[in-house]
């Protein structure tokens, strides 16, 4: 932002009493609760108030400086949007004691979590042969105990990502089944994108454009969504065969395992900045599934209970923190599992796979977390 010589009010009062004192000596008495004070303390509000808004102009005028709606607005003028907000979502297991009778889980029961912070919509699956379009809903057949259904959150938000087995009430009753619960943890919620990562994200886009580069290329990819992520690799077929003039994109919506929509959505965005005559193809990343176990030794006055939960949950977000070809360290548990509690005084038995090596990943991998057992 340029440089702005403002000033404070004092000195602005200051700056008036100098100026009437050195143009009429007569004119000398600026005690507090003079006429000649009131005058100044009067114009220099209006002063300072003007200089707010100057400031303010020149904060909203730059993308560097502005903040919020108004940078959204800056942005706006090159049709650069700021990535919305992702809802989390995953599947639930709805469940009953007596399994005598069909039940039906209907599209848009809500479930929640044990203190109704988190709500979670059941929504529609075609491909799961439960789904009942007749029924508008999911079927339990009599003598089937449960059923795992996809939920996503009311709200969206990286606060939506539920740690496995804290979602635990029906918020409305359905008929024949008695409980609910998600077995695995809720990672694909994200906030909307932060100020920072709008602007660091135009730039790469105003460095893209007009470019048919690798850069451009990753750029359409990290757009498509909060929490995307792709790696390239160039001259070479899937298998490794050396092709030149082709490459082919790995490509992530932050889950780990990403739909068929955002695999075309990918092969989209990378058509429409690619080199011509340039061909590519677009995968999945290859699921490494990272299973780990420890011992924990608690100190005196933790809850041995909760300070394990609170390890585990550690363990879990940082491997979900891991993207595209990156390395799951397994001495890097060790500190996590630390830092997680200060109740923590010693961590021993630590498997990574079974083993104590690292989880090396390629570029076409990525590590999700599996089975964590802190003991």
């Amino acid at each position: 932002m340029p440089a702005v010589n403002s000033k404070s009010f004092t000195q602005l009062v200051t700056d008036f009493a100098t100026s009437v004192q050195a143009r009429a000596a007569a004119l000398t008495d600026f005690t507090v609760g003079s006429v000649l004070r009131a005058l100044a303390e009067t114009a220099a509000s209006v002063v300072v108030w003007l200089e707010g808004l100057i400031l303010l102009l020149l904060a909203t005028t730059r993308a560097a400086t502005s903040n919020g709606p108004d940078l959204d607005s800056w942005m706006a003028d090159f049709d650069f949007k700021r990535l919305p907000a992702a809802f989390a979502s995953g599947l639930v297991t709805f469940a009953r004691f007596t399994p005598t009778m069909q039940a039906v889980i209907p599209i848009g029961a809500v479930v929640q979590t044990t203190d109704g912070s988190l709500r979670y919509q059941v929504v529609v699956d075609t491909t799961n042969p439960a789904y009942s379009a007749t029924l508008g809903g999911y079927v339990i057949p009599a003598a089937t105990a449960s059923l795992n259904v996809p939920v996503i959150a009311v709200v969206a938000g990286a606060a939506g990502n539920a740690v496995a087995g804290s979602i635990s009430v029906l918020a409305q009753a359905v008929q024949y089944v008695d409980t609910v619960t998600n077995p695995s943890t809720f990672t694909s919620g994200a906030d909307a994108e932060t100020d920072p990562a709008f602007r660091a994200r135009f730039v790469a886009y105003i460095a893209s454009l007009s470019r048919a580069t690798k850069a451009a290329i990753l750029s359409a990819i990290l757009s498509l969504k909060v929490g995307a992520s792709g790696a390239l690799v160039e001259n070479a077929d899937y298998n490794g065969t050396y092709h030149p003039g082709f490459f082919y994109a790995v490509v992530d919506d932050g889950s780990g395992v990403p739909g068929s929509t955002f695999l075309s959505s990918a092969a989209n965005a990378i058509d429409a900045v690619r080199p011509f005559t340039v061909g590519f193809a677009v995968f999945a990343p290859i699921v490494v599934v990272a299973n780990v176990a420890m011992t924990a030794v608690i100190a005196d006055g933790y809850d041995p209970v909760a300070t394990k939960a609170t390890v585990r949950t550690a363990v879990l977000a940082y491997i979900a923190s891991l993207t595209l070809g990156q390395t799951l360290t397994y001495t890097r548990l060790v500190q996590i599992a630390y830092d997680a509690s200060p109740g923590v005084t010693n961590i021993t038995g630590l498997t990574l796979n079974g083993g104590a090596a690292d989880i090396t990943a390629t570029a076409k991998q990525r590590v999700l977390g599996g089975t964590v057992t802190v003991s």
